[in-house]
C-alpha cells in the first residue's frame, strides 16, 4: 500500500476515556502539536474512571485544547485537509463530545470528517513513529483490550486471538488497587516491581501451552488477591517489600503469558504471510519497559524485531487519531456527518467504506 501524501494535514481529537487530547499531524509523519490533558486527579479518589466526570471534563476543556493545538501547530482551520475524532469504542459520553466537536469544525470549515476507531489509532500508530510497511503482527494491550491481530492494511485486520475475560491493563489496575499501590495502576505496579523479586510468589499463567492464541487474566487476578490476603498485604497492609515482590511476580506472570502467545503468533504469521513479523506492540500497556524487554526477546528468537511506538504514542493521545485520519483520508475513506458514536466497535469489523 502506498504511503499517504506528505501534503496532508489532519486535526485529531481523542476523548474516549479520561484524557482530553488534540493534535495536528501531517502526511509526512510530522507531529506539529500533540496536547493531552489528563484527568488523573479527578478520578484518583474513586480508584478508577467515572464516566460522568470524564464526559463533563471533556466538555469543559476540548474547545480550548483544540485552539491551543492549532496555534502550536501554526495552522489555521482553513489549511486543514481533514478533521478526525475517535468515534468509538469507549465511554460513550466522552466519545460523543469529541465526535460532535470534530463534526462542528468539519461542517464550519467544509472539511472532510473522519470517524476513527480508537483501536485503529493504536494499530496504525507505529506507522507514524516508524513508517513500517504492511503486513505486520500486532499485540494490542491496553486497559480495555488485549488481542493479537494481523494488520494487512488500513481497515484490514484479522483477529488471531484475544482475551476471553479481562484485559491485561485492567488486571494491572486491579492488582495495584489490591496492593494499595495507587492509581493509575499500570505505572504503579511497574514502579513497585522494580524493587521486587519476580520469583517470590508462584502465580498461575492461565492458557499457557493451550492451543490457540487467546488470553485469560481473570484467574491471575484472583491468585494475586489470595496471595496478598495470605501474605497480609491486601489493600496496602503489611510491608512494602512483600507488596513489591507480589507486583514483580504478577508482572513476570503477565510477561510469560504474552511471550508464549506472541511466539506462537509469529509462527502462524509466517505460515500465512511468508515471514515472521515484525512484531508490533501498541496500547497503554506497551509503555511497560519490563514487558517490552520480554517481547524483544521473543522477536529476537524468531529472527525478527519488536517495533513499538514511543510511550507518548502508546497511551491515549490524539496524534495517533490524527495519523489514522491521514491514512484513511489518503484512501478516500471519508465519513458522513451523521456517523454515530459507538461505545463498542470491534477492530476486525472495519471495512473500507464502513
Amino acid at each position: 500500500m502506498t504511503k499517504p501524501s506528505e501534503d496532508l494535514t489532519v486535526l485529531g481529537i481523542e476523548t474516549s476515556c479520561d484524557e482530553t487530547a488534540a493534535a495536528v499531524v501531517t502526511g509526512a509523519g510530522e507531529i506539529r502539536a500533540n496536547l493531552v490533558l489528563s484527568q488523573l486527579d479527578e478520578h484518583r479518589p474513586y480508584g478508577g474512571v467515572v464516566p460522568e466526570i470524564a464526559a463533563r471534563s471533556h466538555m469543559d476543556h476540548i474547545d480550548r485544547l483544540v485552539e491551543e493545538a492549532m496555534a502550536e501547530a501554526g495552522f489555521g482551520f482553513a489549511e486543514l485537509d481533514g478533521v478526525a475524532a475517535t468515534a468509538g469504542p469507549g465511554l460513550i459520553g466522552g466519545v460523543f463530545v469529541g465526535v460532535m466537536t470534530a463534526k462542528a469544525i468539519a461542517l464550519a470549515w467544509e472539511k472532510p470528517f473522519l470517524a476513527v476507531n480508537h483501536l485503529e489509532g493504536h494499530a496504525l500508530s507505529v506507522r507514524l513513529s516508524d513508517r513500517i510497511d504492511f503486513p505486520y503482527l500486532l499485540l494490542l494491550v491496553s486497559g480495555g483490550h488485549c488481542q493479537i491481530l494481523a494488520v494487512e492494511g488500513v481497515g484490514r485486520y484479522r483477529r488471531l486471538g484475544g482475551t476471553i475475560d479481562d484485559a491485561l491493563g485492567e488486571a494491572f489496575d486491579k492488582t495495584a488497587k489490591l496492593l494499595g499501590l495507587g492509581y493509575p495502576g499500570g505505572p504503579a505496579v511497574e514502579r513497585a516491581a522494580t524493587a521486587g523479586d519476580p520469583a517470590a510468589f508462584d502465580l498461575p499463567r492461565p492458557m499457557l501451552g493451550r492451543p490457540g492464541l487467546d488470553f485469560s487474566f481473570s484467574g491471575l487476578k484472583t491468585a494475586v488477591r489470595h496471595a496478598a490476603d495470605k501474605a497480609g498485604v491486601l489493600e496496602g497492609r503489611g510491608d512494602d517489600q512483600t507488596r513489591a515482590d507480589l507486583a514483580a511476580s504478577f508482572q513476570a506472570a503477565a510477561g510469560d503469558i504474552l511471550a508464549e502467545r506472541c511466539a506462537k503468533a509469529l509462527d502462524l504469521f509466517k505460515e500465512d504471510y511468508g515471514r515472521r513479523g515484525p512484531l508490533v506492540v501498541a496500547g497503554g500497556v506497551a509503555a511497560n519497559r519490563s514487558l517490552r524487554a520480554r517481547l524483544e526477546e521473543v522477536a529476537g528468537a524468531a529472527g525478527t524485531q519488536l517495533v513499538a511506538p514511543p510511550p507518548k504514542l502508546c497511551t491515549d493521545n490524539a496524534a495517533m487519531i490524527a495519523w489514522a485520519g491521514v491514512e484513511r483520508l489518503a484512501l478516500g475513506l471519508i465519513d458522513p456527518l451523521d456517523f454515530a458514536a459507538r461505545p463498542r466497535w470491534p477492530l476486525e469489523s472495519l471495512t473500507h467504506g464502513d
